[in-house]
């Protein structure tokens, strides 16, 4: 072979082109996050704008009705801000758990690539759904604040360790839903009994302080409780949410996680194929 023959397939033989692992895990994760965003929100009527209809809806409805019971919320003056930052982090805890629960299963279909793996597939539905609720929580905690007088003094700090809160104990309990709705089906109505008193476990109607000492000592094990607490601390500085624990509730968070991914680690096949 000549230099010149040799030259000119150098020329145009394309070459390939690498690309690593790191920035290729990045790219099925952004690829899995666009399909997810059309696949639930761009083909129903309203897409995202359902998103922050319905978390508005239940706190208008919440404010109406404890409205004409009492006379004040517990704290402030505005039913809508005190329901508020009581059911939103509820609220996102419940859609990152559900969301999490059924990422590998939303995904099937796209594990059979070698590209895109179990995390993958968990990453991409979590980073979406936390940076939803994050928007949702802004969007509506800021229409509240403009549209009404609720006299409340904001403190980021607790807002955002709040939010840790909810994100972190939304991946542990998810991730742990997600293992044993893929291993025991079952799972899915017991979980659907267990979690139906959270909405009134949470502290979403009544502050921890208000509540008789009994279910003080047995809802203090709830981290969604130390998450709205933490929450409302950041809107009421008079309000000192004294039993909030961070070394508990970041700490039970961080165990369901690193025990969720171990195990999914070890059973994702089995889990898929159920």
């Amino acid at each position: 072979m000549t230099a010149k023959c040799f030259a000119s397939r150098m020329t145009h033989s394309p070459l390939p082109v690498f690309t690593p692992p790191r920035f290729q895990s990045l790219r099925t994760i952004f690829a899995l996050m666009l399909r997810e965003m059309s696949t639930t929100y761009g083909r129903s009527p309203g897409g995202y704008l359902w998103v922050i209809l319905e978390p508005v809806g239940a706190v208008v409805l919440l404010s109406f009705a404890f409205s004409i019971v009492l006379r004040a919320p517990s704290l402030g003056t505005s039913f809508v801000l005190f329901y508020a930052t009581g059911f939103l982090p509820f609220s996102a805890f419940m859609s990152l758990n559900g969301k999490l629960t059924k990422s590998l299963r939303f995904s099937r279909s796209l594990l059979a690539y070698p590209r895109v793996t179990w995390l993958d597939a968990i990453l991409a539905r979590y980073i979406l759904a936390l940076l939803t609720e994050i928007t949702v929580f802004c969007i509506v905690i800021t229409g509240i604040l403009l549209f009404q007088e609720t006299r409340a003094v904001i403190t980021i700090g607790p807002i955002l360790i709040s939010l840790s809160m909810v994100a972190v104990a939304g991946a542990g309990v998810g991730l742990m839903n997600c293992l044993l709705n893929g291993l025991f089906p079952v799972w899915g109505r017991i979980w659907s009994i267990i979690s139906r008193p959270l909405f009134l476990a949470s502290g979403v109607f009544f502050l921890y302080e208000d509540m008789p000492q009994l279910a003080q000592d047995i809802l203090w094990w709830n981290p969604l409780l130390h998450a709205v607490g933490e929450m409302r601390r950041g809107f009421y500085p008079i309000y000192e949410a004294s039993y909030v624990s961070y070394t508990y509730t970041f700490g039970t968070g961080a165990v369901l996680i690193l025990l969720g991914l171990i195990l999914i680690s070890r059973h994702h096949k089995r889990i898929i194929e159920n």
